[in-house]
Protein backbone atom coordinates (compact mmCIF):
# COMPACT_ATOMS: atom_id res chain seq x y z
CA UNK A 1 0.00 0.00 0.00
CA UNK A 2 0.99 3.58 -0.57
CA UNK A 3 -0.44 6.20 1.78
CA UNK A 4 -0.45 9.92 1.03
CA UNK A 5 -1.87 12.80 3.03
CA UNK A 6 -3.57 15.59 1.07
CA UNK A 7 -5.08 17.50 3.99
CA UNK A 8 -4.37 17.26 7.71
CA UNK A 9 -6.06 20.29 9.33
CA UNK A 10 -9.31 20.14 11.21
CA UNK A 11 -12.27 22.51 11.21
CA UNK A 12 -11.22 25.02 8.55
CA UNK A 13 -8.46 25.39 5.94
CA UNK A 14 -5.68 27.83 6.80
CA UNK A 15 -2.74 29.45 5.04
CA UNK A 16 0.21 31.63 5.90
CA UNK A 17 3.98 31.44 6.15
CA UNK A 18 3.70 29.93 9.64
CA UNK A 19 1.32 27.20 8.43
CA UNK A 20 3.29 25.88 5.43
CA UNK A 21 5.34 23.06 6.94
CA UNK A 22 2.44 20.70 7.62
CA UNK A 23 -0.13 22.21 5.28
CA UNK A 24 -3.47 23.94 5.65
CA UNK A 25 -6.02 21.76 3.84
CA UNK A 26 -8.77 19.91 5.71
CA UNK A 27 -8.79 16.10 5.91
CA UNK A 28 -8.13 13.90 2.92
CA UNK A 29 -5.79 10.95 2.40
CA UNK A 30 -5.34 8.40 -0.36
CA UNK A 31 -4.15 4.82 -0.49
CA UNK A 32 -3.05 3.08 -3.67
CA UNK A 33 -3.29 -0.65 -3.21
CA UNK A 34 -0.97 -3.27 -4.64
CA UNK A 35 -3.65 -4.01 -7.22
CA UNK A 36 -3.83 -0.36 -8.28
CA UNK A 37 -7.14 0.54 -6.61
CA UNK A 38 -7.37 4.08 -5.24
CA UNK A 39 -9.03 4.44 -1.86
CA UNK A 40 -9.70 7.97 -0.60
CA UNK A 41 -10.43 8.76 3.02
CA UNK A 42 -12.60 11.87 3.44
CA UNK A 43 -13.17 14.76 1.07
CA UNK A 44 -11.90 17.87 2.81
CA UNK A 45 -10.23 20.63 0.82
CA UNK A 46 -7.16 18.44 0.30
CA UNK A 47 -9.14 16.36 -2.21
CA UNK A 48 -8.87 19.21 -4.73
CA UNK A 49 -5.12 18.67 -5.21
CA UNK A 50 -5.60 14.90 -5.26
CA UNK A 51 -8.19 15.23 -8.03
CA UNK A 52 -5.94 17.48 -10.08
CA UNK A 53 -3.11 14.94 -9.74
CA UNK A 54 -5.34 12.04 -10.79
CA UNK A 55 -6.49 13.88 -13.91
CA UNK A 56 -2.97 15.05 -14.77
CA UNK A 57 -1.41 11.59 -14.47
CA UNK A 58 -4.36 9.50 -15.67
CA UNK A 59 -3.72 9.86 -19.38
CA UNK A 60 -7.44 10.15 -20.08
CA UNK A 61 -8.11 6.59 -18.87
CA UNK A 62 -11.23 5.76 -16.82
CA UNK A 63 -10.93 6.30 -13.07
CA UNK A 64 -12.49 3.96 -10.50
CA UNK A 65 -12.32 5.63 -7.11
CA UNK A 66 -13.50 4.51 -3.68
CA UNK A 67 -14.19 7.24 -1.08
CA UNK A 68 -14.52 6.27 2.58
CA UNK A 69 -16.32 9.01 4.51
CA UNK A 70 -15.80 9.07 8.26
CA UNK A 71 -18.72 11.47 8.80
CA UNK A 72 -20.35 14.52 7.23
CA UNK A 73 -19.03 17.47 9.19
CA UNK A 74 -18.18 20.20 6.73
CA UNK A 75 -14.39 20.06 7.05
CA UNK A 76 -14.49 16.43 5.85
CA UNK A 77 -16.61 16.97 2.72
CA UNK A 78 -16.14 20.64 1.75
CA UNK A 79 -13.60 19.88 -1.00
CA UNK A 80 -15.86 17.55 -2.98
CA UNK A 81 -17.36 20.18 -5.34
CA UNK A 82 -13.81 21.02 -6.46
CA UNK A 83 -12.73 17.42 -7.13
CA UNK A 84 -11.97 17.36 -10.85
CA UNK A 85 -12.73 13.63 -11.49
CA UNK A 86 -16.30 14.32 -10.37
CA UNK A 87 -16.89 16.10 -13.67
CA UNK A 88 -15.57 13.39 -15.99
CA UNK A 89 -17.95 10.82 -17.54
CA UNK A 90 -15.02 8.40 -17.41
CA UNK A 91 -15.04 8.43 -13.59
CA UNK A 92 -16.84 5.97 -11.34
CA UNK A 93 -17.05 7.05 -7.70
CA UNK A 94 -18.17 4.72 -4.94
CA UNK A 95 -18.98 6.48 -1.66
CA UNK A 96 -18.92 4.44 1.54
CA UNK A 97 -20.44 5.93 4.70
CA UNK A 98 -21.96 4.90 8.05
CA UNK A 99 -25.50 5.70 6.88
CA UNK A 100 -27.93 4.73 4.13
CA UNK A 101 -27.23 5.49 0.45
CA UNK A 102 -30.22 7.87 0.48
CA UNK A 103 -28.75 9.86 3.39
CA UNK A 104 -25.28 9.99 1.84
CA UNK A 105 -26.64 11.35 -1.42
CA UNK A 106 -28.78 13.89 0.44
CA UNK A 107 -25.89 15.18 2.54
CA UNK A 108 -23.44 15.44 -0.38
CA UNK A 109 -25.91 16.99 -2.80
CA UNK A 110 -26.63 19.66 -0.20
CA UNK A 111 -23.15 21.04 -0.85
CA UNK A 112 -24.10 21.82 -4.44
CA UNK A 113 -27.58 23.32 -4.30
CA UNK A 114 -28.16 26.32 -6.55
CA UNK A 115 -27.78 28.77 -3.68
CA UNK A 116 -24.24 27.63 -2.99
CA UNK A 117 -22.76 26.25 -6.21
CA UNK A 118 -23.30 26.71 -9.96
CA UNK A 119 -23.45 22.97 -10.75
CA UNK A 120 -26.15 20.82 -9.19
CA UNK A 121 -25.16 17.40 -7.88
CA UNK A 122 -27.66 15.68 -10.16
CA UNK A 123 -25.96 17.27 -13.20
CA UNK A 124 -22.57 15.70 -12.50
CA UNK A 125 -21.53 13.46 -15.44
CA UNK A 126 -19.52 10.91 -13.46
CA UNK A 127 -21.09 7.61 -12.37
CA UNK A 128 -21.78 7.68 -8.63
CA UNK A 129 -22.62 4.75 -6.36
CA UNK A 130 -23.41 4.76 -2.64
CA UNK A 131 -22.83 2.00 -0.11
CA UNK A 132 -23.55 1.80 3.59
CA UNK A 133 -20.56 0.31 5.36
CA UNK A 134 -21.53 -3.08 6.80
CA UNK A 135 -20.78 -4.40 10.23
CA UNK A 136 -17.60 -6.42 10.12
CA UNK A 137 -15.23 -6.74 7.19
CA UNK A 138 -15.86 -5.79 3.58
CA UNK A 139 -13.55 -5.74 0.57
CA UNK A 140 -12.45 -3.27 -2.07
CA UNK A 141 -11.04 -5.74 -4.55
CA UNK A 142 -8.39 -7.60 -2.50
CA UNK A 143 -8.09 -4.93 0.22
CA UNK A 144 -9.85 -5.58 3.53
CA UNK A 145 -11.74 -2.71 5.16
CA UNK A 146 -13.60 -2.47 8.46
CA UNK A 147 -14.87 0.32 10.72
CA UNK A 148 -15.23 1.23 14.37
CA UNK A 149 -17.59 3.83 15.92
CA UNK A 150 -15.89 6.85 17.46
CA UNK A 151 -16.78 9.30 20.21
CA UNK A 152 -17.79 12.38 18.19
CA UNK A 153 -20.89 14.63 17.93
CA UNK A 154 -23.38 13.22 15.38
CA UNK A 155 -21.11 10.18 15.12
CA UNK A 156 -17.99 9.26 13.19
CA UNK A 157 -16.10 6.09 12.38
CA UNK A 158 -12.51 4.93 12.26
CA UNK A 159 -11.41 2.84 9.29
CA UNK A 160 -9.01 -0.09 9.23
CA UNK A 161 -7.47 -0.81 5.86
CA UNK A 162 -5.51 -4.05 5.57
CA UNK A 163 -3.52 -5.52 2.71
CA UNK A 164 -0.86 -8.25 2.85
CA UNK A 165 -0.81 -8.08 6.67
CA UNK A 166 -0.12 -4.31 6.62
CA UNK A 167 -2.69 -2.29 8.58
CA UNK A 168 -3.51 1.42 8.53
CA UNK A 169 -5.99 2.92 11.00
CA UNK A 170 -7.68 6.30 10.47
CA UNK A 171 -9.20 7.74 13.66
CA UNK A 172 -9.30 11.40 12.77
CA UNK A 173 -12.27 12.70 14.82
CA UNK A 174 -12.64 11.18 18.26
CA UNK A 175 -12.64 12.11 21.93
CA UNK A 176 -10.87 10.06 24.56
CA UNK A 177 -12.72 8.90 27.71
CA UNK A 178 -12.18 10.64 31.03
CA UNK A 179 -10.20 7.70 32.37
CA UNK A 180 -7.96 5.37 30.40
CA UNK A 181 -8.17 4.89 26.65
CA UNK A 182 -11.05 4.01 24.34
CA UNK A 183 -10.87 0.23 24.74
CA UNK A 184 -12.96 -0.42 21.63
CA UNK A 185 -10.62 1.70 19.50
CA UNK A 186 -7.56 0.20 21.17
CA UNK A 187 -8.73 -3.29 20.26
CA UNK A 188 -9.57 -2.16 16.73
CA UNK A 189 -6.10 -0.67 16.25
CA UNK A 190 -4.23 -3.61 17.78
CA UNK A 191 -0.77 -4.13 16.17
CA UNK A 192 -1.46 -1.68 13.34
CA UNK A 193 1.47 -0.48 11.27
CA UNK A 194 0.10 3.08 11.22
CA UNK A 195 -2.40 4.88 13.44
CA UNK A 196 -3.60 8.28 12.23
CA UNK A 197 -5.09 10.00 15.29
CA UNK A 198 -6.99 13.17 16.22
CA UNK A 199 -4.60 15.63 17.91
CA UNK A 200 -6.68 18.78 17.67
CA UNK A 201 -5.89 20.03 21.18
CA UNK A 202 -3.03 20.15 23.60
CA UNK A 203 -3.88 18.67 27.02
CA UNK A 204 -4.01 22.21 28.40
CA UNK A 205 -6.45 23.36 25.72
CA UNK A 206 -8.63 20.32 26.24
CA UNK A 207 -9.00 20.87 29.98
CA UNK A 208 -9.74 24.59 29.57
CA UNK A 209 -13.20 24.22 28.08
CA UNK A 210 -12.84 21.84 25.12
CA UNK A 211 -14.11 18.68 26.83
CA UNK A 212 -17.16 17.33 25.00
CA UNK A 213 -16.19 18.86 21.66
CA UNK A 214 -15.44 15.43 20.17
CA UNK A 215 -11.68 15.80 19.74
CA UNK A 216 -8.54 14.54 21.44
CA UNK A 217 -4.93 15.44 22.22
CA UNK A 218 -1.44 14.36 21.26
CA UNK A 219 -1.00 12.91 24.76
CA UNK A 220 -4.03 10.64 24.44
CA UNK A 221 -2.80 9.59 21.01
CA UNK A 222 0.49 8.38 22.49
CA UNK A 223 -1.33 6.50 25.26
CA UNK A 224 -3.54 4.75 22.71
CA UNK A 225 -0.58 3.91 20.47
CA UNK A 226 1.26 2.26 23.37
CA UNK A 227 -1.81 0.38 24.58
CA UNK A 228 -2.68 -0.89 21.10
CA UNK A 229 0.90 -1.81 20.22
CA UNK A 230 0.93 0.19 16.97
CA UNK A 231 4.21 0.66 15.15
CA UNK A 232 3.82 4.27 13.98
CA UNK A 233 1.62 7.14 15.19
CA UNK A 234 0.67 10.06 12.97
CA UNK A 235 -0.94 13.03 14.69
CA UNK A 236 -3.54 14.60 12.44
CA UNK A 237 -6.66 16.82 12.40
CA UNK A 238 -4.29 19.63 13.35
CA UNK A 239 -5.67 22.70 15.06
CA UNK A 240 -5.99 25.58 12.55
CA UNK A 241 -4.81 27.95 15.30
CA UNK A 242 -1.54 26.06 15.76
CA UNK A 243 1.49 27.41 13.92
CA UNK A 244 4.32 25.26 12.56
CA UNK A 245 6.38 26.22 15.62
CA UNK A 246 3.60 25.14 17.95
CA UNK A 247 3.21 21.81 16.15
CA UNK A 248 6.98 21.24 16.23
CA UNK A 249 6.80 21.59 20.03
CA UNK A 250 3.85 19.17 20.20
CA UNK A 251 5.84 16.62 18.20
CA UNK A 252 8.79 16.86 20.59
CA UNK A 253 6.55 16.29 23.59
CA UNK A 254 4.72 13.42 21.90
CA UNK A 255 7.97 11.64 21.07
CA UNK A 256 8.88 11.66 24.75
CA UNK A 257 5.81 9.49 25.33
CA UNK A 258 5.86 7.42 22.13
CA UNK A 259 9.10 7.70 20.19
CA UNK A 260 7.78 6.60 16.79
CA UNK A 261 5.44 9.58 16.44
CA UNK A 262 5.25 11.98 13.54
CA UNK A 263 2.94 14.71 12.30
CA UNK A 264 0.79 13.95 9.29
CA UNK A 265 1.97 16.28 6.55
CA UNK A 266 0.45 17.06 3.20
CA UNK A 267 1.84 15.06 0.28
CA UNK A 268 3.98 12.71 2.38
CA UNK A 269 4.19 9.04 1.36
CA UNK A 270 4.37 6.32 3.98
CA UNK A 271 4.01 2.51 4.18
CA UNK A 272 4.97 1.65 0.63
CA UNK A 273 4.28 -1.72 -0.92
CA UNK A 274 7.75 -3.13 -0.42
CA UNK A 275 7.90 -2.29 3.30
Amino acid sequence: MQLKFWGVRGTIPVSGKDRNKYGGHTPCASIRTRGGEIIIIDAGTGIKNLGDKLIMTGGGEPLNLHILLTHFHLDHIMGLPYFAPLYSPKTTLVFYAPCSPYETEKYLSGLMTDRYFPVKFKEIPSRILYKKIPEGIFYIQETQVSSCPLRHPQGSVAYKIKENEKIIIFATDTEHPEIGVDERLSSFARDADILVYDATFTPEEYTSGKSGWGHSTWLEGTKLARKAGVKKLYLSHLNPDHSDKKIDGILSLARENFSNTDIAREEFWRLKEDQ
